[in-house]
This record gives structure tokens, C-alpha cells and sequence, in this order.
């Protein structure tokens, strides 16, 4: 915990269907390594002190507390009910926190990032407490070009881009302030509608294991970044 006795909590976006992955059932609820994924990602949260929030569509909440009944997972958590978009889930998450103070720490995180690790998250709870933010970012690995209107692209220099992941992590204040505003469609992440209401944030070193399971080689990944001890 921090040093001025703030609190840390988690809103774990899960609104994923499955569609993109080819599942009939939501990615964040399939087996990785016998256990669901979003169980291990709420895990993550609880091993770091953090009080949870869980944000999941009404019509997943049924399955997912079948899920939690039957596995008796024991991880206590809120479930909250996720909007049309990211923003509005994110919204609801926030106003499911009770007492939630303006010293208070809050990490977003996206239900398939089961992999983060502790490590990670603390540091993410260290540097928002110290600087209002934290953003995780690695060097990517690929070329990148931007593909301008007229359908030519040029060149974008690596050395100077990040890949952000996620937990995005902030001061109460400052995320509350930043999410009481109508949707843009220029807010992609956290960090950009935090950014919209004029304050800078803080980028920290990531971990390039921290996937986010989209498709099924993600998923093949993952069992394999577990089976070698590469998650903790």
C-alpha cells in the first residue's frame, strides 16, 4: 500500500464475445491452464492489494457467477455492467467503486491480459501515486508505416513509438475529472481521455509477456509463456 494510506483498486474491462477469437463462448471465460482467463487476470490484482471491480455484459454476468460458484473461486469482487463501448464500461466501473476517495489509485485493465505481472501492477500503484499516472509501454517490434488518405505510406521512425498495454493506472481525481465528459471518438484507451482533459501522463516499462489474448495463437502463447514460469 502506498504511504499515504490511498487505496488501490481495479476495474477489469471483460466485454469480449468471442466473435474475433471464433468461440462460441467469451474468450475471457475460456480454460488457460485449467483455469479461466479472467480468473488468473483478477488474480494478478488481488495478489497486489487492489479491491476489484469487474465489468462485464448483462448477459455474461450469469455465466460468469455459475463459473465462479462452481470453481469456488475466492477472490471477492464487484461485477459491474459494461456499456455499449469501452469508455461507457470504463464510466460504469468507476461509479461502481463505493467511497472512492480523490487519493485513491484506480487501474484499468483488460480482461484478457491475464498474464501481467505483479511486478508490473506495483509499479504501475507506484508511479500513479508519484505522478498522478502510469501508462505501460514497450518498444515494438515490427516496422511501422502510416498509410496516409491518398493510399500511399511513409516510414514511421521505431526508436520513437511505444505499444501501450494496459493496467493504465491514475489518481482518483484525475480519472474521475477525465471520464466526466461525453464519448469522443478521439478516446482510444484511458490515456487518451485522460489526455482530452489536459494532463500529461506517465509511461512505464512494460512486459512484452503481457499479451492480450484477441486469437487462438494468442491463447497458444499464453499456455506456453505459464508452462516456462514467465508470468509472475
Amino acid at each position: 500500500m502506498s504511504e499515504n494510506n490511498s487505496k488501490r483498486y481495479a476495474i477489469i474491462v471483460a466485454g469480449g464475445s468471442g466473435t474475433r477469437f471464433g468461440s462460441e463462448v467469451p474468450k475471457q471465460f475460456l480454460a488457460l491452464d485449467g483455469k479461466a482467463v479472467l480468473m488468473r487476470t483478477i488474480e494478478k490484482f488481488d495478489q497486489a492489494g487492489a479491491t476489484i471491480v469487474v465489468v462485464l455484459p448483462a448477459e455474461h454476468q450469469e455465466m460468469w457467477m455459475a463459473m465462479c460458484k462452481e470453481s469456488n473461486f475466492p477472490v471477492t469482487h464487484t461485477v459491474a455492467t459494461g456499456g455499449k463501448t469501452r469508455f461507457e464500461s470504463v464510466k460504469n466501473g468507476i461509479a461502481a467503486i463505493e467511497n472512492l476517495n480523490d487519493d485513491d489509485l484506480v487501474a484499468v485493465h483488460d480482461g484478457v491480459r491475464p498474464l501481467a505481472s505483479v511486478e508490473l501492477i506495483n509499479r504501475c500503484f507506484d508511479t500513479a501515486q508519484a505522478t498522478g499516472s502510469a501508462i505501460p509501454v514497450v518498444n515494438p517490434s515490427d516496422s511501422i508505416r502510416q498509410v496516409m488518405e491518398d493510399g500511399t505510406s511513409r516510414q514511421l521512425l521505431r526508436s520513437s513509438l511505444r505499444a501501450v498495454q494496459t493496467p493504465q493506472t491514475f489518481r482518483a481525481e484525475l480519472l474521475k475529472g477525465a471520464y466526466d465528459v461525453d464519448e469522443s471518438p478521439l478516446f482510444t484507451d484511458d490515456a487518451s481521455v485522460v489526455e482530452s482533459a489536459g494532463h500529461q501522463v506517465s509511461l512505464v516499462e512494460g512486459e512484452v509477456t503481457n499479451i492480450k489474448i484477441t486469437t487462438p495463437i494468442d491463447m497458444i502463447i499464453a499456455k506456453e509463456l505459464i508452462k516456462n514460469g514467465d508470468t509472475t
